[in-house]
């Protein structure tokens, strides 16, 4: 069998909390001069490791602060974890956090070339994506408009929107569906299952373990940082369900 797309062993990861209210940043810089400020421990990832092969999909699930979003996270390269290591062989569309890499104060026109430029498109390929952009997020009556007027569903609609212009190794998409009606997530759902039969690889979570149905073909389970279950999907999912 060829390499792992993405290869997660033995991760960890440990984030330092403070243990005390502090009331102000200027409170905060004293404190830490004067090293009054004491720290609890967090470990969100605990020893987690899985395999991702080109062209599967991959769930992650667990109740909220099971360590989901901190992994998708490290996959990205936003953090670098505690422990362990992660290779990822290839180029990676996040959608990790719904209005990342967008200037609220800049239109929605803006914003396209903006993003496009992090996610490492050129404007010419921006300009030609830009009419496929328009067409999908349905936002061409609003693409003269500061973000910040849109509402979450809006945002959510451009961002799935210029992060699936092209064929990306690897798409990451975080809660991205959550948002926005029902018509649109299937929209979103076809588009993502297209690019699965093309060889695009997926990272997904999703409070909608129908959602993850739908798309993915492994789980990996988190439960307080740990893996729980990995495996097939169906199998796992139908478990969840009954945990839940």
């Amino acid at each position: 069998m060829s390499q792992p797309i993405i290869e997660a062993k033995n991760i960890s990861m440990c984030f330092n909390m403070t243990s005390e209210k502090i009331d102000s940043f200027k409170e905060y810089v004293i404190k830490t001069i004067k090293r009054q400020v004491s720290y609890d421990q967090f470990w969100a990832l605990d020893d987690v490791s899985f395999e991702v092969y080109k062209g599967q999909s991959l769930g992650l699930i667990g109740l909220n602060g099971s360590g989901k979003s901190t992994m998708l996270k490290i996959i990205a390269g936003v953090l670098k974890p505690t422990k362990g290591t992660v290779t990822v062989r290839g180029n990676v569309a996040p959608l990790i956090e719904l209005g990342a890499g967008f200037d609220m104060d800049l239109t929605a026109r803006e914003n396209v070339f903006l993003n496009g430029a992090l996610l490492g498109h050129t404007r010419e390929e921006m300009e030609a994506a830009f009419p496929d952009i328009i067409q999908f997020s349905e936002l061409g009556n609003f693409m003269e408009v500061p973000i910040k007027n849109y509402s979450s569903g809006m945002v959510a609609r451009l961002g799935f929107s210029v992060a699936t212009i092209d064929q990306p190794d690897i798409l990451i998409v975080d809660e991205a569906l959550s948002v926005g009606d029902f018509r649109f997530q299937e929209k979103c759902q076809a588009r993502i299952h297209k690019m699965l039969d093309n060889g695009t690889t997926v990272l997904f979570v999703s409070h909608s373990i129908a959602q993850v149905q739908s798309i993915c073909q492994r789980i990996v389970w988190l439960d307080h940082g740990h893996v729980k279950r990995y495996g097939d999907a169906q199998e796992i999912c139908e478990e969840y369900k009954q945990f839940k």
